[in-house]
Protein backbone atom coordinates (compact mmCIF):
# COMPACT_ATOMS: atom_id res chain seq x y z
CA UNK A 1 0.00 0.00 0.00
CA UNK A 2 2.69 2.27 1.16
CA UNK A 3 4.67 1.38 -2.37
CA UNK A 4 1.42 2.34 -4.44
CA UNK A 5 1.20 5.57 -2.53
CA UNK A 6 5.12 6.86 -3.29
CA UNK A 7 4.54 5.21 -6.63
CA UNK A 8 1.93 7.79 -7.24
CA UNK A 9 3.92 10.59 -5.27
CA UNK A 10 6.32 10.14 -7.79
CA UNK A 11 4.45 9.69 -10.81
CA UNK A 12 2.55 13.38 -9.73
CA UNK A 13 5.95 14.66 -9.16
CA UNK A 14 7.19 13.79 -12.65
CA UNK A 15 4.74 14.68 -15.03
CA UNK A 16 2.99 17.86 -12.67
CA UNK A 17 6.14 19.13 -11.01
CA UNK A 18 7.78 20.50 -14.01
CA UNK A 19 4.45 22.30 -14.89
CA UNK A 20 3.68 23.71 -11.24
CA UNK A 21 7.67 24.60 -10.93
CA UNK A 22 7.25 27.37 -14.00
CA UNK A 23 4.23 28.60 -13.35
CA UNK A 24 5.00 29.44 -9.98
CA UNK A 25 8.75 31.19 -11.46
CA UNK A 26 6.24 33.13 -14.03
CA UNK A 27 3.07 33.95 -13.19
CA UNK A 28 2.71 33.14 -8.85
CA UNK A 29 6.41 34.81 -7.93
CA UNK A 30 6.11 37.88 -10.45
CA UNK A 31 2.13 38.00 -8.80
CA UNK A 32 3.64 38.16 -5.88
CA UNK A 33 6.31 40.81 -6.03
CA UNK A 34 3.67 43.01 -8.32
CA UNK A 35 1.56 43.07 -5.14
CA UNK A 36 4.27 44.14 -2.82
CA UNK A 37 5.89 46.54 -5.44
CA UNK A 38 2.56 48.09 -5.58
CA UNK A 39 3.44 49.48 -2.28
CA UNK A 40 6.68 51.06 -2.82
CA UNK A 41 7.85 53.52 -4.40
CA UNK A 42 10.48 51.81 -6.64
CA UNK A 43 11.55 52.93 -9.88
CA UNK A 44 12.56 49.69 -11.13
CA UNK A 45 16.49 50.62 -10.81
CA UNK A 46 18.08 51.75 -7.45
CA UNK A 47 18.46 49.13 -4.83
CA UNK A 48 16.52 51.64 -2.56
CA UNK A 49 13.00 50.11 -2.26
CA UNK A 50 11.03 52.45 0.78
CA UNK A 51 7.43 51.30 1.88
CA UNK A 52 4.71 53.69 0.93
CA UNK A 53 1.52 52.31 2.02
CA UNK A 54 -1.43 53.19 0.01
CA UNK A 55 -0.23 56.33 -1.45
CA UNK A 56 0.16 54.77 -4.91
CA UNK A 57 -3.51 54.04 -4.57
CA UNK A 58 -5.01 57.20 -3.38
CA UNK A 59 -2.30 58.80 -5.86
CA UNK A 60 -3.87 56.90 -8.81
CA UNK A 61 -7.63 57.53 -7.97
CA UNK A 62 -7.41 61.09 -6.57
CA UNK A 63 -4.61 62.59 -8.80
CA UNK A 64 -3.89 60.50 -12.07
CA UNK A 65 -6.21 62.01 -14.40
CA UNK A 66 -4.11 59.89 -17.21
CA UNK A 67 -5.15 56.80 -15.68
CA UNK A 68 -9.16 57.73 -15.62
CA UNK A 69 -8.51 58.73 -19.32
CA UNK A 70 -6.79 55.22 -19.93
CA UNK A 71 -9.48 53.40 -18.24
CA UNK A 72 -12.64 55.15 -20.02
CA UNK A 73 -10.96 54.70 -23.37
CA UNK A 74 -10.59 50.87 -22.82
CA UNK A 75 -13.86 50.46 -21.78
CA UNK A 76 -15.30 52.53 -24.55
CA UNK A 77 -12.85 50.22 -26.76
CA UNK A 78 -13.55 46.66 -25.33
CA UNK A 79 -17.25 47.03 -24.90
CA UNK A 80 -17.59 47.89 -29.24
CA UNK A 81 -14.81 45.35 -29.79
CA UNK A 82 -16.03 42.26 -28.15
CA UNK A 83 -19.52 43.17 -29.92
CA UNK A 84 -18.10 43.78 -33.37
CA UNK A 85 -15.90 40.80 -32.69
CA UNK A 86 -18.13 38.26 -31.62
CA UNK A 87 -20.82 39.48 -34.44
CA UNK A 88 -18.48 38.95 -37.03
CA UNK A 89 -16.70 35.57 -35.92
CA UNK A 90 -20.31 34.31 -35.89
CA UNK A 91 -21.30 35.32 -39.01
CA UNK A 92 -18.81 34.05 -40.62
CA UNK A 93 -18.81 30.79 -38.93
CA UNK A 94 -22.99 30.08 -39.80
CA UNK A 95 -21.56 31.03 -43.45
CA UNK A 96 -18.36 29.01 -43.87
CA UNK A 97 -20.38 26.08 -41.99
CA UNK A 98 -22.64 26.23 -45.40
CA UNK A 99 -21.58 23.25 -47.84
CA UNK A 100 -20.03 26.02 -49.60
CA UNK A 101 -17.19 24.98 -52.72
CA UNK A 102 -13.96 27.48 -51.10
CA UNK A 103 -15.46 27.08 -47.47
CA UNK A 104 -11.96 25.26 -46.49
CA UNK A 105 -9.89 28.22 -47.86
CA UNK A 106 -12.08 31.02 -46.43
CA UNK A 107 -11.74 29.84 -43.31
CA UNK A 108 -8.29 29.79 -43.37
CA UNK A 109 -7.60 33.20 -44.81
CA UNK A 110 -10.08 34.82 -42.20
CA UNK A 111 -8.42 32.85 -39.31
CA UNK A 112 -4.71 33.78 -40.61
CA UNK A 113 -4.60 37.23 -39.11
CA UNK A 114 -4.27 35.86 -35.86
CA UNK A 115 -0.97 34.15 -36.82
CA UNK A 116 0.50 37.51 -36.99
CA UNK A 117 2.12 39.19 -33.91
CA UNK A 118 0.12 42.29 -32.86
CA UNK A 119 3.30 44.57 -33.28
CA UNK A 120 4.28 43.44 -36.59
CA UNK A 121 0.44 43.13 -37.09
CA UNK A 122 -0.15 46.98 -36.01
CA UNK A 123 3.39 48.22 -37.99
CA UNK A 124 1.42 47.10 -41.44
CA UNK A 125 -1.61 48.67 -40.61
CA UNK A 126 0.08 51.72 -39.95
CA UNK A 127 1.29 51.98 -43.56
CA UNK A 128 -1.77 50.67 -44.91
CA UNK A 129 -3.76 53.33 -42.94
CA UNK A 130 -1.30 56.44 -43.78
CA UNK A 131 -0.16 55.49 -47.20
CA UNK A 132 -2.57 52.55 -48.61
CA UNK A 133 -5.56 54.53 -47.87
CA UNK A 134 -4.65 57.92 -48.57
CA UNK A 135 -3.27 56.51 -52.41
CA UNK A 136 -6.77 54.76 -52.64
CA UNK A 137 -8.27 57.94 -51.63
CA UNK A 138 -6.63 60.17 -53.82
CA UNK A 139 -7.46 56.80 -56.70
CA UNK A 140 -11.00 56.90 -55.96
CA UNK A 141 -11.65 60.28 -54.92
CA UNK A 142 -13.68 58.92 -51.85
CA UNK A 143 -13.53 61.18 -48.82
CA UNK A 144 -13.69 57.74 -46.37
CA UNK A 145 -9.95 57.16 -47.28
CA UNK A 146 -8.46 60.52 -47.32
CA UNK A 147 -9.54 60.74 -43.20
CA UNK A 148 -6.83 61.10 -40.78
CA UNK A 149 -7.23 57.48 -39.37
CA UNK A 150 -4.40 57.88 -36.95
CA UNK A 151 -4.34 61.34 -35.92
CA UNK A 152 -7.25 62.29 -34.60
CA UNK A 153 -9.31 61.38 -31.93
CA UNK A 154 -12.02 59.88 -33.20
CA UNK A 155 -10.46 57.88 -36.41
CA UNK A 156 -7.90 56.64 -34.27
CA UNK A 157 -10.49 55.07 -31.86
CA UNK A 158 -12.16 53.39 -35.12
CA UNK A 159 -8.75 52.65 -36.85
CA UNK A 160 -7.56 50.38 -33.67
CA UNK A 161 -11.15 48.75 -33.38
CA UNK A 162 -10.38 47.36 -37.00
CA UNK A 163 -7.64 46.38 -36.74
CA UNK A 164 -8.12 44.72 -33.39
CA UNK A 165 -11.74 42.89 -34.77
CA UNK A 166 -10.04 42.22 -37.97
CA UNK A 167 -7.19 40.21 -36.47
CA UNK A 168 -9.53 38.46 -33.58
CA UNK A 169 -12.53 37.58 -35.44
CA UNK A 170 -10.99 34.53 -37.51
CA UNK A 171 -10.26 32.81 -33.87
CA UNK A 172 -13.57 33.19 -32.49
CA UNK A 173 -14.76 32.47 -35.61
CA UNK A 174 -12.88 28.60 -35.40
CA UNK A 175 -14.51 28.21 -32.15
CA UNK A 176 -17.91 28.96 -33.59
CA UNK A 177 -17.32 26.40 -36.25
CA UNK A 178 -16.30 23.86 -33.73
CA UNK A 179 -19.83 24.51 -31.92
CA UNK A 180 -21.84 25.13 -34.43
CA UNK A 181 -20.94 21.65 -36.08
CA UNK A 182 -22.31 19.78 -33.31
CA UNK A 183 -26.00 21.08 -33.50
CA UNK A 184 -28.38 18.42 -34.34
CA UNK A 185 -29.24 18.44 -37.54
CA UNK A 186 -32.48 17.16 -36.90
CA UNK A 187 -33.56 19.98 -34.59
CA UNK A 188 -32.66 22.33 -37.34
CA UNK A 189 -34.74 20.15 -39.73
CA UNK A 190 -37.87 19.89 -37.23
CA UNK A 191 -37.79 23.88 -36.75
CA UNK A 192 -37.78 24.68 -40.47
CA UNK A 193 -40.51 21.86 -41.21
CA UNK A 194 -42.29 23.64 -38.39
CA UNK A 195 -42.27 26.83 -39.96
CA UNK A 196 -39.81 29.00 -38.13
CA UNK A 197 -37.64 31.48 -40.16
CA UNK A 198 -34.57 31.47 -40.30
CA UNK A 199 -33.82 34.45 -37.72
CA UNK A 200 -36.08 32.38 -35.00
CA UNK A 201 -33.84 29.09 -35.88
CA UNK A 202 -30.81 31.34 -35.19
CA UNK A 203 -32.41 32.50 -32.05
CA UNK A 204 -34.15 30.07 -30.32
CA UNK A 205 -32.52 27.05 -31.09
CA UNK A 206 -28.85 27.90 -32.36
CA UNK A 207 -27.85 30.28 -29.62
CA UNK A 208 -28.69 28.46 -26.52
CA UNK A 209 -27.04 25.47 -27.93
CA UNK A 210 -24.05 27.17 -28.52
CA UNK A 211 -23.95 28.72 -25.54
CA UNK A 212 -20.57 27.39 -24.19
CA UNK A 213 -18.90 28.71 -27.22
CA UNK A 214 -20.34 32.09 -26.79
CA UNK A 215 -19.03 32.12 -22.98
CA UNK A 216 -15.54 31.28 -24.44
CA UNK A 217 -15.65 33.72 -27.12
CA UNK A 218 -16.94 36.64 -24.70
CA UNK A 219 -14.32 35.77 -21.97
CA UNK A 220 -11.58 35.69 -24.63
CA UNK A 221 -12.54 38.97 -26.35
CA UNK A 222 -12.96 40.92 -23.30
CA UNK A 223 -9.65 39.63 -22.04
CA UNK A 224 -8.21 40.44 -25.49
CA UNK A 225 -9.47 44.07 -25.55
CA UNK A 226 -8.79 44.70 -21.90
CA UNK A 227 -5.50 43.94 -21.83
CA UNK A 228 -4.66 45.40 -25.79
CA UNK A 229 -1.04 46.90 -25.94
CA UNK A 230 0.68 45.87 -28.64
CA UNK A 231 -1.42 47.18 -31.65
CA UNK A 232 -1.79 50.22 -29.46
CA UNK A 233 1.56 51.00 -29.23
CA UNK A 234 2.27 50.24 -32.97
CA UNK A 235 -0.70 52.25 -34.18
CA UNK A 236 -0.57 55.51 -32.42
CA UNK A 237 1.07 54.95 -29.27
CA UNK A 238 -1.53 56.02 -27.82
CA UNK A 239 -1.81 59.76 -29.08
CA UNK A 240 -3.20 62.03 -30.52
CA UNK A 241 -2.74 63.45 -26.92
CA UNK A 242 -3.31 60.19 -24.88
CA UNK A 243 -6.34 59.99 -26.71
CA UNK A 244 -6.19 56.29 -27.53
CA UNK A 245 -3.50 55.25 -24.38
CA UNK A 246 -4.85 51.87 -23.41
CA UNK A 247 -4.75 51.13 -19.52
CA UNK A 248 -2.24 48.24 -20.44
CA UNK A 249 -0.07 50.62 -22.46
CA UNK A 250 -0.54 53.69 -19.51
CA UNK A 251 0.75 51.37 -16.96
CA UNK A 252 3.74 50.25 -19.57
CA UNK A 253 4.84 54.19 -20.03
CA UNK A 254 4.28 54.83 -15.90
CA UNK A 255 6.47 51.66 -14.67
CA UNK A 256 9.74 51.72 -17.46
CA UNK A 257 9.12 55.49 -19.59
CA UNK A 258 8.49 57.32 -16.19
CA UNK A 259 10.71 55.00 -14.08
CA UNK A 260 8.12 54.43 -11.17
CA UNK A 261 7.45 50.96 -11.23
CA UNK A 262 5.88 50.79 -7.56
CA UNK A 263 2.86 53.37 -9.19
CA UNK A 264 2.56 50.98 -12.18
CA UNK A 265 2.40 48.23 -10.24
CA UNK A 266 0.14 49.87 -8.42
CA UNK A 267 -2.32 50.68 -11.43
CA UNK A 268 -1.63 46.87 -12.48
CA UNK A 269 -3.21 45.71 -9.55
CA UNK A 270 -6.21 47.84 -9.91
CA UNK A 271 -6.71 46.82 -13.26
CA UNK A 272 -6.53 43.06 -12.41
CA UNK A 273 -8.91 43.75 -10.02
CA UNK A 274 -11.29 45.21 -12.10
CA UNK A 275 -10.87 42.56 -15.36
CA UNK A 276 -11.17 39.81 -13.10
CA UNK A 277 -14.41 41.07 -11.55
CA UNK A 278 -15.95 42.08 -15.01
CA UNK A 279 -14.98 38.48 -16.56
CA UNK A 280 -16.42 36.34 -13.83
CA UNK A 281 -19.89 38.22 -14.14
CA UNK A 282 -19.60 37.60 -17.63
CA UNK A 283 -18.35 33.93 -16.98
CA UNK A 284 -21.43 33.61 -14.45
CA UNK A 285 -24.02 35.27 -16.36
CA UNK A 286 -23.69 33.50 -19.50
CA UNK A 287 -23.11 29.73 -18.06
CA UNK A 288 -26.47 30.32 -16.60
CA UNK A 289 -27.95 30.06 -19.85
CA UNK A 290 -26.22 27.17 -21.22
CA UNK A 291 -28.95 24.29 -21.51
CA UNK A 292 -28.39 20.74 -22.38
CA UNK A 293 -29.63 18.75 -25.11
Amino acid sequence: MVGKKASQWIQQIVFVGPATLFFALIVIIPFILGLYYSFTDWNGISKTINWVGFSNYTHIVTKDPDFRNAFWFTVRFTVVGIIITNVIGFALAYILTKPLFTRNLMRTIFFMPNMIGGLLLGFIWQFIFIKGFAAVGEATGLSLFNLPWLGDRATSFWGIVIVFVWQTAGYLMVIYISSLNNVPKDVLESAEIDGATRWQVVRHIIFPLIMPAITICLFLAISWAFKMFDLNLALTNGGPFKATESVALDIYNEAFTNNRLGLGTAKAVIFFVIVALITSVQVRLTKSREVEL
